[in-house]
């Protein structure tokens, strides 16, 4: 047995965690740049408490998922303002393109020079500068992740910038931060957490410290996130989230995904979706194929025993079946209100193009088997909306 698992330096997990930013901040360098999302409200409180320790603040606002391009001005602005320390205070997309910049503040070139796929995929030589990842929504996991996720228009796809040495400084999630987010964001971003759980605990490469955050969190998520959707200002349900979608990114980072997030990278490149809303459109469509698959080929398989325990997990029941879990997980979605892929302007006619970009997706080589081009191609049918084929 063989494995390792790396982390942030560093967690800070609770209901006003907030509060001690400013003091360990300051305590990583004195010029900081914040990057966030559009507006200026929900950052105020962030800002209030990094001003009251004496820091020199510049502020990068970023909208959408992050491009090549904007990561490439982030960093300019940072070098210019003799930034020391970067924040990430938003989503997923805020928290990777602060984890980019940070990187690329003390390395030399291009962003291509390292990225996956599109680029030349050379190590990052120097430890990115301090970074603390602060997520205002409950999914991702990218506060505890060593890879950040960019999108290339030019090349219609999304794609990692990857190094151990771009683990976060220090991960701050609290709760309280997430208690604002909208019904339907709660459930894309919950049911990417949930994905995340689910995919590294049946993935080819597990191991026994990643199957112990997937058994703690996804129980929690089943029955945390219908609560949150229901009822935002539940607290104990806005928790239970912020650490599943934390243990969700402690298990991704240290084993491996599957077709879900296989499709989801170049889906996401093509289409203008946001990341949390593919996988919630294509969990119970791979689950079910991933099952009917293994019962086929693989009968007796251990990936196939771990997609029934899946099912206790999610079920409480345990006489549970993988099959009972795919009818649960396809119940939440109906019941979370998911929009099929086809709402993000996504048709039949593109099926073959992104089951090709998948096919060679890192993530689709975690998949505990191997899928074929009709099966893949099923599973996009039925994300569209259009057929029951899986």
């Amino acid at each position: 047995m063989q494995f390792e698992f790396a982390s942030a330096t560093r967690i800070l997990f609770g209901p006003g965690t907030l509060g001690q930013v400013g003091t360990l901040a300051a305590e990583m360098g004195k010029c900081v740049l914040v990057v966030t999302g559009p507006g200026e409200s929900r950052a105020a409180p962030l800002l209030k408490l990094l001003e009251a320790q004496g820091l020199t603040l510049a502020r990068f606002t970023m909208a959408g998922e992050p491009t090549i391009q904007q990561v490439q001005v982030g960093v300019e602005q940072a070098r210019q303002a003799g930034s020391q320390v970067v924040i990430g205070f938003g989503g997923g997309s805020v928290l990777d393109t602060g984890k980019t910049i940070a990187a690329l503040l003390t390395n030399p070139g291009d962003p291509l020079d390292y990225l996956e796929v599109i680029g030349r995929g050379q190590a990052l030589s120097t430890p990115s500068a301090p970074y603390i990842a602060i997520p205002t929504t409950a999914g991702t996991g990218a506060e505890v992740t060593r890879n950040a996720v960019l999108s290339s228009p030019e090349h219609q796809v999304k794609v990692s910038l990857r190094s151990p040495s771009m683990l976060p400084r220090l991960a701050l999630v609290d709760p309280l931060l997430t208690h604002s987010l909208p019904p339907a964001l709660t459930a894309s971003t919950g049911l990417d957490a949930l994905t995340q759980l689910i995919e590294p605990f049946v993935s080819n490469a597990p191991n026994p410290l990643t199957d112990a955050l997937c058994r703690e969190g996804i129980p929690r998520t089943a029955r945390a996130l219908p609560r949150a959707y229901e009822q935002g200002d539940n607290a104990h349900a806005r928790q239970e989230m912020a650490l599943a979608s934390l243990l969700g990114g402690l298990a991704l980072a240290n084993a491996r995904l599957g077709a879900v997030h296989g499709f989801a990278g170049p889906l996401g490149g093509m289409f203008p979706a946001p990341h949390g809303a593919l996988c919630a459109a294509l969990l119970p469509h791979v689950m079910a194929t991933n099952v009917r698959a293994l019962e086929t080929r693989q009968p007796g398989s251990e990936p196939l025993s771990r997609y029934a325990e899946v099912a206790r997990l999610l079920t409480s029941n345990p006489q549970a079946s993988a099959q009972d879990g795919v009818r649960w997980i396809q119940n939440l979605c109906q019941q979370l209100q998911v929009p099929p892929l086809a709402s993000y302007g996504m048709s039949e006619a593109d099926i073959p193009a992104v089951v090709e970009k998948a096919s060679v997706a890192s993530s689709m080589k975690g998949n505990p088997l191997t899928l074929s081009v009709d099966e893949l191609g099923g599973i996009l049918e039925a994300a569209l909306g259009m057929t029951n084929k899986t």
